[in-house]
């Protein structure tokens, strides 16, 4: 007996995330883990597995260490430059193929694209649709381009500044909309601060975008955006300047996270 402990110990073992550190170790799924959960750890593998333990135990996102996160029907790759696709954002998505068909040939760009999620799941579903995506982040579209299965126009910048004069029949955005004294950024701090946070209420940015959609959209045009729990009132009031047909969103549980306007 050499000592060394298995898979079963280790699955034994009340550690979060446990399985699917051992899955990303030992490179197997996990059927097999429980079929071979005899095997002992080389030296190797268990110094790898300590230091993601110690980690994933000191609040690091399990997809921060394993690279990559599910977004709808899609793997992305992720860095700590970029946000953590979460579930809620893909509300957007559905909003978004329920606008227009697939089949249009429509300009679609999608603010702040970080990893790339929303325009490259867009770009997937719809492949008539022509995507335009800007991040003010290079390490963000560093990781949006490896992500990028089709065509989709990248540009670095603040929210509309690196655009070209061009028009859109879709304005998608899942700004920063985080108030910065808001007590869920303590379970936030490995991600990217400026993703995150919004000025004092969480609107700065949201409100910039708003201020600069009309003269980036097409008539007839839309504006989608994702935003915070407690902010519809305040982005409702925002887009009554400048948009109509306005239509709100609650995500998958129940809250208060996505605005639709329509300008004319």
């Amino acid at each position: 007996m050499s000592g060394r402990k298995t898979i079963n110990d280790f699955l034994s073992e009340d550690l979060i995330d446990i399985t699917q550190l051992l899955i990303l170790v030992l490179g197997q799924n996990k059927e097999q883990l429980y079929t071979y959960s005899n095997y002992e750890l080389t030296n190797k593998e268990l110094k790898r597995l300590d230091e993601l333990i110690q980690q994933r135990q000191q609040g690091k996102p399990f997809a921060y260490l394993s690279g990559s996160q599910g977004f709808y029907h899609l793997d992305f790759k992720v860095s700590p430059a970029t946000l953590i696709p979460r579930p809620e954002t893909e509300l957007l998505i559905d909003i978004a193929v329920e606008l227009f068909n697939s089949n249009q040939k429509i300009h679609v760009l999608d603010l702040g694209t970080g990893s790339g999620v929303i325009a490259i799941t867009l770009a997937d579903k719809c492949p008539s649709w022509q995507l335009s995506a800007t991040d003010k982040s290079n390490d963000a579209l560093k990781i949006a381009k490896l992500n990028t299965t089709r065509k989709i126009d990248f540009y670095c910048g603040n929210w509309f500044e690196a655009l070209p004069n061009k028009k859109f029949d879709l304005i998608i955005s899942n700004p920063p909309y985080i108030a910065e004294n808001d007590p869920h950024l303590e379970n936030l701090k490995h991600e990217p601060i400026e993703a995150l946070i919004s000025g004092k209420d969480g609107l700065d940015d949201i409100s910039e975008i708003i201020k600069h959609a009309p003269q980036n959209l097409n008539p007839g045009g839309y504006i989608l955006l994702e935003h915070g729990y407690n902010q519809k009132i305040e982005i409702t009031k925002l887009l009554e300047n400048s948009f109509t047909n306005i239509k709100t969103y609650k995500d998958y549980n129940s809250v208060d996270r996505a605005i639709l306007a329509q300008y004319l």
